[in-house]
């Protein structure tokens, strides 16, 4: 009948799933993800962006360098990660496909190439399941859209800017929160969670913190703070620190750890921040730079019944059988007596032997 729409099925169309299926198999493909936001890389596969290379600022993320080409042949370029989600985002809000006509009977590539290829592909990123393209007699057009369960008709140009809202909302909630929108108020429950060994809940508090308290250190506000403040975010990212060690993130651990002792210095967090970075190198087995850094943390002042054991771990990890005797007296003349510092002293004296017996007998 001329007053019914002509409808087309889109289940030809529909490009469900294909961001998946790229990545299908390929570790480094989850590992470009990780760094640059899997959205962002589908954004670069839609126009036409070639990543070839991320080397990746732990620190600063946004600060990471992306290398990449537009298409196969064109020139390298390289640009900061923050930076290249900005341009990508752009591109795709600036360049719109121009709308073909359909022809009377149109097969799925003039449907693709009506609704726009690149339309096609981000409303498979974005959830919109494309379900009918239906042509009005008065010369209106529209796609049947499911958004999530609510299925709509609205025109194609209406799809593109929806679409192109959801883009802006993905580079908005891309962008590096303010240098100096640091909550202090937060830092009791960090502690309490901390206590609690809830480390999630010490990352969900303040896993945020170490990209903007980077910048702030750069700045003269940052280092105009008194020592209170810095020794209260250093102990924080301390703590931080020490919930990524727990939950097996020991690299960005390091480097939280790092930038807390930069904070610190040698102010009243900073024997507790090499204690707790100490923690982290001996999580790794990496007992030679735990050594020199738990014995920092003791000239630091640190607490000699909170390190001694750690040290003591370390030496005997190292095979460095007197050192662990020295550490485990020192440890009990501060009245440490925890099963772990009896286990390394029978360890040490049986590695000894004799000789460690007669050296006991002639010095007291």
């Amino acid at each position: 009948m001329s007053g019914e729409a002509r409808a087309f099925r889109l289940d030809d169309v529909r490009a469900d799933g294909w961001f998946e299926r790229l990545g299908e198999g390929s570790p480094t493909f989850a590992q470009l993800c990780d760094v640059v936001g899997p959205r962002f890389v589908a954004f670069a596969v839609v126009a036409g962006v070639r990543i070839t290379s991320v080397s990746v600022d732990a620190r600063v993320q946004d600060a990471s360098q992306i290398e990449f080409t537009l298409g196969e042949g064109g020139p390298a370029q390289r640009l900061q990660l923050g930076e290249f989600r900005r341009r990508l985002a752009s591109a795709l809000l600036a360049d719109d496909e121009p709308q073909r006509p359909l022809p009377a009977k149109p097969k799925s590539d003039d449907l693709t190439a009506f609704i726009g290829f690149r339309w096609v592909l981000l409303s498979a990123i974005f959830g919109i399941k494309l379900r009918e393209l239906r042509m009005h007699p008065d010369g209106r057009n529209g796609v049947v859209v499911d958004l999530g369960g609510a299925i709509d008709e609205i025109p194609v140009r209406e799809l593109r800017d929806v679409i192109k809202d959801r883009i802006r909302a993905e580079s908005q909630k891309a962008r590096p929160p303010s240098p100096f929108a640091i909550d202090l108020n937060v830092v009791p429950a960090v502690l309490s969670a901390a206590n609690a060994n809830d480390h999630e809940r010490v990352i969900d508090l303040i896993g945020a913190w170490p990209g903007p308290l980077s910048l702030l250190l750069r700045t003269a506000e940052g280092q105009s703070l008194s020592p209170e403040v810095r020794a209260t975010l250093a102990r924080a990212l301390g703590v931080l620190g020490s919930a990524y060690v727990a939950v097996d993130r020991v690299d960005w651990a390091q480097e939280v750890l790092r930038l807390g002792i930069q904070w610190g210095q040698d102010g009243p967090a900073a024997g507790d921040l090499f204690r707790r970075l100490g923690e982290a190198h001996a999580s790794r087995d990496r007992h030679g730079e735990a050594i020199g850094l738990f014995r920092r943390a003791i000239q630091l002042g640190a607490p000699k019944k909170d390190v001694l054991p750690l040290l003591a771990s370390s030496f005997a990890a190292r095979q460095r059988h007197l050192a662990v005797m020295a550490c485990v007296d020192e440890a009990s003349e501060e009245g440490v007596s925890d099963a772990r510092v009896r286990e390394l002293r029978e360890e040490a004296i049986g590695a000894l032997g004799e000789a460690w017996m007669r050296y006991r007998q002639y010095v007291g």
